[in-house]
Order: C-alpha cells, then structure tokens, then sequence
C-alpha cells in the first residue's frame, strides 16, 4: 500500500465549508445510512460541522495530503458534555470522544480513518481522561471493524435510536 505523506492538523474556518460539503458527500453515500431528506437536521449539522468547534474543548481535525488536498475529518470533543448525540455518552465523566468520522471517496483504502482515530486517541490521552467513546452504525461496517482493531470495544449502555437509524456505542479505556 503506498500512502501518500499526510498531514493531520486542525482545520481553520476558510475549510469548513469544504469539509461540511465532504461530510454530506460520505455520509450520503453510505448504503443503508438515512438520507438527507429522512434526516435534514443531521445533514445540516454536517454541512455546518465548524460551528461545533465554539464548544469548549471540541476539535475538527483535517488529513490533508502533501498538495494541500483535505482527504478526510473528524470531530474530537475533549469534554462529553458537548459530544452532542442521543442516549447517556453526554453524562460520561473523565471521558473524550470522536464523532463524524469521514474519508474522501477518492483517498479510501489508504489508513486515513485509523490515523484520524489514532490522533483523537492520542488527544484524549493527553487530556488525562480515562476513556474515550464512540459511536457507529451498521451503514460503517469499514470503521466499525478498524474501531475494533484499535481496542475499542462494544458498550450497549451507549446505544440509542436516531429516529429509526440504531446507533451502537463504543468505548476504549485509556
């Protein structure tokens, strides 16, 4: 496999729109993920994914290649509170967490999700916090199998309903 030399970094605000339009490009894609017109409020919330970094602690980190091309993003949320999904991960103490996890069609296959996993890891660890949570959905089966690799293990206590979409937590103690 030759990997092309990556950068990950935190985005600045003249790429977030460019990184929301590669959100709602992935996550429409997704075979068996809702759709944009069954769920319009999540794919807003994709379109404007800079907006979730006025919460405190809360990161987009960018994979850009060596020509400067964003090949995917992810959200790190230092501080539960903020992570922003259903079920019991925003009452989760001394804990980070990941969401909207994406990869450019065009850059797959080359580890860029396991090097933005392993960065939030790494940031979580450095906040001192004593586990890191996650969540999937059975659309992701590609991450799900990489989150898995990487230690992370499944945690039912996570799981909610986003209108008929299951969503299905994970946890890695750090």
């Amino acid at each position: 496999m030759n990997t092309p030399k990556l950068t990950v970094r935190n985005a600045v605000p003249s790429e977030f729109e460019e990184i929301g339009k590669l959100m709602v490009r992935v996550y429409s894609q997704l075979e068996g993920f809702p759709k944009e017109s069954e769920q319009p409020n999540y794919y807003q919330m994709l379109a404007n994914i800079g907006a979730l970094t006025c919460n405190p602690g809360t990161e987009l980190l960018v994979a850009v290649s060596a020509e400067g091309k964003i090949s995917g993003g992810v959200v790190f949320i230092g501080d539960m509170q903020y992570y922003g999904s259903g079920g019991t991960a925003t009452s989760e103490k001394n804990a980070s967490g990941f969401r909207l996890l994406a990869v450019d069609t065009s850059f797959r296959k080359q580890g860029i999700g396991k090097l933005l996993t392993i960065e939030c890891i790494a940031k979580a660890k450095e906040k001192k916090v004593r586990q890191m949570i996650i969540h999937t959905t059975m659309a992701m089966q590609t991450a799900w199998k990489m989150y898995e690799k990487l230690g992370f293990k499944r945690s039912e206590d996570l799981d909610f309903m986003q209108g008929e979409l299951p969503v299905f937590g994970f946890r890695i103690l750090l």
